[in-house]
């Protein structure tokens, strides 16, 4: 079957929607159905208008009335009906029915697939732009029983219901045909979900391959395609290595933020963490079972020494994992702009850790010149909702001296104004630092590990230096060459 369907042929010169749809549907094999609710049958139209559905489509169906829904799928205790469990369901009760209904005696060459999506379109206030869950589960061999799928999450940025539904059946179309032609390049499969679409008017903020043909393809590494893409804004996934839905995994909680390179995790980023979460749980107005942690990395971080290296940028998300904490890539290189970013999901407590230099940057005025209202508009989005900074020591190498809120140095023009966060507890030390590690800089383990150095294991939190050893994490660029020519 596969080289029936890697088979090049003249449709693949032809980028419109209905070549697509037509070479599914000319294809005798592929046969599945469409379940779709919250934006009509926008994906099924073009498969039916394209000609030839009858030998593709088993079924398709929307079941808007939540009686009907929960007849045919069964309830959902919380009541929220555009999930990703409720896609898993659709797609779990459909492909059943397809298993058990098409006699594979009579079809033994037919690849079964189901199609399905739970969207809430722009409401009447237009307040909520919209959202939803799209994904397909399918095969690539009729004789292969794990089935391969790809689940992806889209939120709308245009103003009208019926533009939203027809955005939606386009990215159908292109996620059907990449399933089956693109499969084998699912890098290349998440550019084609914007064929015949604006980059402005659809955001794809998750997406995870999984089965048997996706068992090579690191979801992290299709997080990062999705930011490097423009696809999104960020990006988000947990200590498994499985993509988060950032909506999801902010929606309500406290935030506690560190950013860094963490290239490698020292044990000073997790001091930082340590003590910073110690204070932030014993506020008051702080749930500990409603807390989030994130360790944030910045796509011009990445991107710090030239272009992204993805070997480099698995190696500090692995190291994180290990260590059971969640990751997030943005495109926020100033902190504002990351507040306001979670601000989008929760109106509980926001805290951001971080050591003295990222602290005076703040404070540096060339980083808001874009904005009409320059510093003081970045501040009052900054500290909006009583936002507060737990600011991490550092120690002055040349004259031995603590740096902490009470001595440092911001430009002249700005110390009135840090003085008025400082003194209304925007800023808060944290005093019960470690201080026998304040030497130890990510920079300084990166290049002793790239020199084959001693002496760095110890500046890594337990662990993480036989994890390093173990998988050549960090590799020099030499060693890199010298891998790839073994």
């Amino acid at each position: 079957m596969a080289s029936v369907l890697n088979k090049e042929s003249a449709f693949e010169n032809i980028p419109s929607l209905k070549a697509k749809a037509l070479r599914i549907n000319l294809n005798p094999d592929i046969y599945g159905t469409f379940a779709e609710i919250g934006a009509g049958q926008e994906t099924a139209r073009h498969f039916f208008r394209s000609g030839g559905a009858s030998g593709t489509i088993a079924k398709a169906m929307s079941a808007y009335d939540k009686s009907f829904s929960d007849a045919v799928y069964g309830p959902e205790l919380d009541g929220r009906y555009v999930t990703q469990n409720r896609l898993k369901t659709m797609l779990d009760h459909e492909m059943n029915l397809m298993v058990q209904r098409i006699d594979r005696k009579e079809h033994p060459d037919r690849l079964f697939f189901t199609y399905a999506n739970t969207v809430a379109t722009i409401d009447f206030s237009k307040r909520y732009k919209g959202h939803g869950w799209v994904g397909i589960r399918f095969q690539l061999d009729p004789k292969q029983e794990e089935f391969d799928e790809i689940v992806l999450h889209v939120r709308f940025k245009q103003n009208e219901a019926r533009l939203q539904q027809e955005t939606l059946g386009i990215v159908g179309v292109n996620l059907i045909y990449g399933a089956f032609y693109k499969y084998n390049k699912p890098r290349k499969l998440l550019k084609y979900l914007y064929d015949h679409i604006d980059r402005d008017t659809i955001e794809v903020d998750m997406v995870n391959f999984s089965g048997p043909n996706f068992k090579d393809v690191d979801n992290r590494l299709m997080s990062l395609q999705l930011i490097r893409n423009d696809m999104t804004d960020a990006v988000m996934f947990g200590p498994d290595g499985n993509n988060l839905l950032p909506a999801a995994a902010l929606y309500k909680k406290n935030i506690l933020a560190l950013r860094g390179s963490f290239r490698p995790v020292t044990k000073v980023n997790m001091d930082m963490f340590q003590k910073s979460y110690e204070i932030f749980i014993r506020d008051p107005n702080v749930v500990e079972d409603n807390t989030m942690v994130i360790f944030e990395i910045t796509l011009a971080n990445l991107r710090a020494s030239g272009e992204i290296d993805e070997r480099d940028f698995m190696d500090r998300a692995e190291l994180l994992c290990s260590l059971g904490h969640t990751v997030m890539i943005s495109k926020f290189q100033e902190y504002y702009k990351l507040v306001e970013y979670f601000n989008n999901y929760t109106k509980a407590k926001i805290a951001l850790t971080m050591g003295v230099n990222n602290l005076v940057d703040i404070f540096d005025e060339k980083y808001y010149r874009h904005l009409s209202g320059g510093i003081l508009e970045a501040f009052g989005k900054l500290f909006f909702k009583d936002l507060i900074v737990y600011l991490y020591p550092m120690k002055n190498n040349e004259t031995g001296q603590v740096m902490t809120s009470n001595n440092i140095k911001v430009h002249p023009r700005m110390k009135e104004l840090y003085k008025f966060f400082k003194y209304n507890g925007k800023v808060m030390d944290i005093i019960d630092y470690d201080p026998e590690i304040m030497h130890i800089f990510s920079r300084d383990v990166l290049k002793k590990i790239q020199n084959g150095e001693n002496g760095w294991e110890e500046m890594l939190p337990e662990g993480i230096a036989e994890i390093i050893k173990e998988e050549n994490l960090f590799a020099s660029q030499e060693e890199k060459v010298e891998k790839q020519r073994v």
